[in-house]
This record gives structure tokens, sequence and C-alpha cells, in this order.
């Protein structure tokens, strides 16, 4: 006997093809019925009428859902499943907003649009302004000066507030408000800019609490959207961690046989980065060992990294520097 299945309907068949018995859905429950339903054959589990039949027939071969000779669906069957299908894709959609890895994607893809935009607008505003106040420095408290501009009634003023000389040639009254809204402009981005780095570091800190604790939110939320979620972070070799970021140098070295990357994204953090040149693959390579334990407690649940573990792997950091003070002699002939 074999016994064939779907949402609505079961049938019995015997080795000769022909059919033993038949249990039909009664359209019980309604639409969400159908959708309890649904989801059970979602989850490879037999409908009531499946296994009803299979209590009478236990030899019965169960066969793949919705394989075999089923009956068609009557039209109130699809009217139920067109209600049930909608219902299942807005739960979807909800449930979607409890995926911490995809609301961390968004956050940080969020960021980082965001401080390109405020990078090239303040980066236009002292340009524009420096043509003015020739004496402005110019990588000095870029944000105060754009909030000073925002502020100011007239470029004569501002260049007494920032404690410049008069400036020679003044703009007209509409180029004067064109300058002063951009700056305004800046400081709004800046703001917003604020608020998102705000976010994510909440967040991060949520998913990611051994990570955060171990190199700080936002690089632990960079390392995770490169990841692609935090389980397949923690599934990573630390091999892979330790290169995350680098990804077009690392298929230019096997594409052409250029030298290795030594670190990605991990060069941001303050260990990789004021480490000696010829002992940074070392670091990144130990702190990215490091990173991968770290990434496992969180997506396992362990008990999260103390900061005395984090002081245990600065003195290791410390121990590496202290046994490379100087680069690695050149070996080799002419």
């Amino acid at each position: 006997m074999r016994l064939f299945h779907d949402w609505y309907v079961a049938i019995l068949v015997n080795a000769d093809g022909v059919e033993v018995d038949r249990l039909r859905w009664s359209g019980g429950g309604g639409v969400q019925g159908a959708v309890e339903r649904l989801e059970r054959v979602g989850q490879s589990r037999l409908t009531p009428e499946a296994t009803q039949l299979l209590e009478r027939f236990p030899e019965s071969a169960v066969e793949a859902v919705g394989e075999g000779p089923l009956p068609e669906p009557t039209q109130e069957d699809l009217g139920f499943l067109d209600q049930a299908a909608i219902r299942l894709a807005e739960r979807g959609v909800a449930d979607a907003a409890g995926d911490l890895d995809r609301r961390l994607e968004h956050l940080h893809r969020a960021m980082e649009e965001v401080r390109v935009a405020s990078n090239v607008r303040v980066s236009r505003l002292v340009e524009w302004l420096g043509l003015f106040l020739p004496d402005l420095d110019l990588d000095r408290d870029r944000m105060g000066t754009a909030r000073a501009l925002g502020e100011a009634d007239d470029l004569g003023g501002l260049a007494r507030h920032l404690g410049l000389q008069t400036p020679v040639h003044l703009p007209a009254r509409s180029e004067w408000r064109s300058l002063r809204d951009h700056g305004a402009a800046a400081v709004e981005v800046q703001g917003r800019l604020d608020r998102l780095e705000a976010a994510l570091h909440t967040l991060a800190e949520t998913h990611l609490p051994s990570l955060s604790t171990l190199i700080g939110p936002m690089l632990a939320a960079r390392l995770c959207v490169g990841a692609g979620g935090r389980d397949r972070l923690a599934k990573l070799p630390s091999s892979t961690v330790q290169v995350l970021g680098a990804e077009k140098a690392f298929f230019a070295h096997l594409r052409t046989g250029s030298p290795p990357p030594k670190h990605g994204f991990l060069f941001a953090h303050p260990w990789v980065m004021r480490s000696p040149q010829w002992v940074r693959g070392k670091v990144a390579r130990t702190l990215a060992g490091r990173c991968s334990i770290a990434a496992r407690l969180d997506a396992y649940e362990g008990t999260p990294l103390t900061a005395e573990a984090v002081a245990e792997f600065d003195a290791k950091v410390l121990a590496i520097r202290a046994a490379h003070p100087r680069p690695p002699a050149r070996t080799g002939g002419r």
C-alpha cells in the first residue's frame, strides 16, 4: 500500500494502482485551518487525514507530499489556499523584524551610506569656506566650524567667532545663504550619523556581547555583516575571519600570485593598526582566533567574555610586540 497526501487530501493506493481509501479536509477551521495544514506539510508532518489512514494501514509507504494520483483541489480549497498564503506571507514579514542579523545589516549599511554623505558635505563645506578664510585650519574641528557657520549672521561675524582675519572678499547675500545652509545641512547629516551609530552600538552589544567586548560593537557589527550573519561568522575558521573585508586582495593573490592579505576589517582595531608593520600579521591572526571564540560564545549563548579576558589578550599582544622589536632580517643572495 502507498499513501499519497497533501494539505487538503490523503489517499491510499494498492500495489495495482487502485485507490483503496480517501479522506479529504472538510474545511474545518477555515483559513486558519488551512494555514496550520500548510505549516504541517512544510515541516514534513502528516495531516490528520494522512495520520488516520496510516493508522488503518500501518504497513503503507508514505510518499512525498504532492506526488501521486491526487485529486485536484476544489474551488473552495483554492480559495482557502489563497488566503492562507497571504496570511503566511504577512507572518513571514512580521517574523523578519525579529531577525537581528538583518536588522544589524540594515543599520550598518545605512550608517555607512550616511557617513559617506556626511564626509562629502563637510569636505565640500571647508573647501568652499576656505576660499574666503584662507587662514582657516581645514583639518581642525570641521564639525565645530560647520555649526558655527550655521549660526553666524554673516561671514565677518563667523571670522571673528573663529578668531580669524576679516575676509578680504565677501560673498553675495544669496551665496552666503547657500553657504550657511550647507553648513546647517552638514550638521544635520552628522546628527543622523550619530543616531545611527548609537543604535548600531546598542544592537551589536545585544546580539554580539562577547565580540563587542573583545573588539568593540562597531567592528563586531562589521565582521558580522561581512560574514553574512552571526551563525555563519561562528562557523568560519579563524583564518577566514582574519581576512574578512580583504576579499579583493585575496582573490588578486589567487589570480596573480601577489602577497596574500594579512588582515581585513581587523586592521581597524588598535591592536592591529598600532602594531609595527612586521608583526601586524601575527597580531591579526591571534585576534582573529579570539574573535572566532567570541562569535561562537555569542551564537551558542555561552558565558560572555569578561573585561579580564580582554585584558589577558591585551597582554598577549604586548608579548608579541616585545618578542619582535625589529623587522626580520632579509635573507637570500643577490
